[in-house]
């Protein structure tokens, strides 16, 4: 293994991996790794960069996600990244979108290896933080091996030692984003064999990993895996992350230890200007496939209609979870959460 601080890692997610489910999730987990979602290097250069790249202390390790494809701006913003305080910065170049693609940015950029060096080497001469590249296994009709390999090969030339690869290649002609994640199949084997010709190289697989048994599978293997969807949407599972792939002897957060501390940082949010659901809508898979479920998930769907702000349903939400949790919990076991969050103004 090259860096074990990449062991675990939650997936950067448009609409989803904002400040406030980082918070959430970094409650549940103190080791993984967090990613923003993927904001192009102009808009952290021109726009509003507390309201794009703000976060709270709490999230540690974190890293923003780039998107770009010249190295000009990608430098300035990684070194803005840098000066905010994230500990990586990474490198898109898997999103198949046609947004991506109309700005010259994103998958389309795995057919242009040089250009992706040059970007990279751009960047790590601007930071000292890791400089970091997540894509895919090839595109279109540039998906063999050699094309795959001859990608990392030429991007590893410039510095870039670590890589997290989405085990599927991307159809950016006849296949929409959502079916990208999907449809193409996935390739394991092939990033297995990637690590195994770049020992030196740190290796992360991404796509389709559902379990932590999974996870288990792949790190036999590769240095380190990163969950998408089955981290936002049953989001309980990175309770035993620490223990399970980071050696910790803390003992997990309870669901609703979890969602107090979640309402303290809400009740700031809001006197902010925010609205709860902002954050309530990350906090739905709680209790996915519990007791109760449904009517949690009834609650927090209607804070945003709620007179009072929602916090009142909140409340009720909360003490579902506080009930299961007394429920599961052994005689004599008083544990509490050990921190608070604050939110990021």
């Amino acid at each position: 293994m090259q860096d074990p601080t990449y062991r675990f890692c939650v997936a950067p997610m448009m609409d989803w991996t904002d400040r406030h489910c980082r918070v959430f999730h970094r409650l549940l987990s103190k080791h993984a790794r967090l990613y923003t979602e993927m904001i192009t290097a102009n808009a952290v250069i021109h726009g509003d960069r507390n309201r794009l790249i703000g976060f709270s202390d709490v999230e540690h390790p974190v890293a923003l996600q780039l998107g770009g494809g010249e190295a000009g701006p990608l430098a300035k913003a990684a070194e803005i990244a840098q000066e905010t305080g994230y500990d990586e910065v990474n490198l898109n170049v898997g999103c198949p979108s046609d947004r991506v693609k109309d700005g010259q940015f994103g998958a389309c950029l795995m057919a242009e290896p040089d250009r992706v060096a040059a970007c990279a080497a751009a960047m790590r001469a601007a930071v000292d933080i890791p400089v970091t590249v997540k894509c895919r296994i090839g595109i279109d009709e540039q998906d063999s091996e050699a094309d795959f390999q001859n990608f990392i090969d030429t991007v590893a030339a410039v510095g870039c030692t670590v890589f997290i690869v989405h085990a599927r290649k991307a159809w950016l002609q006849g296949l929409s984003p959502k079916q990208n994640r999907d449809v193409p199949p996935l390739d394991y084997d092939r990033v297995y064999r990637l690590k195994v010709a770049h020992p030196e190289l740190t290796i992360v697989v991404n796509g389709g990993i559902e379990t932590l048994d999974e996870s288990d599978d792949h790190l036999a293997i590769v240095d380190g895996v990163m969950l998408g969807r089955a981290a936002y949407h049953t989001p309980y599972i990175l309770s035993e992350v620490d223990q399970r792939f980071f050696a910790s002897d803390a003992p997990m957060s309870t669901r609703s230890e979890v969602l107090d501390a979640m309402f303290g940082y809400s009740a700031q949010h809001i006197r902010a200007g925010g609205r709860l659901n902002n954050i309530t809508r990350h906090l739905l898979g709680l209790l996915h496939g519990q007791p109760r479920a449904r009517t949690y998930r009834r609650l927090l769907s209607g804070v945003s209609m709620a007179a009072d702000g929602g916090l009142d349903l909140f409340q009720e939400a909360i003490a579902i979870a506080r009930l299961l949790d007394e429920e599961a919990r052994p005689v004599g076991d008083d544990e509490t959460l050990r921190s608070t969050p604050t939110a990021a103004e």
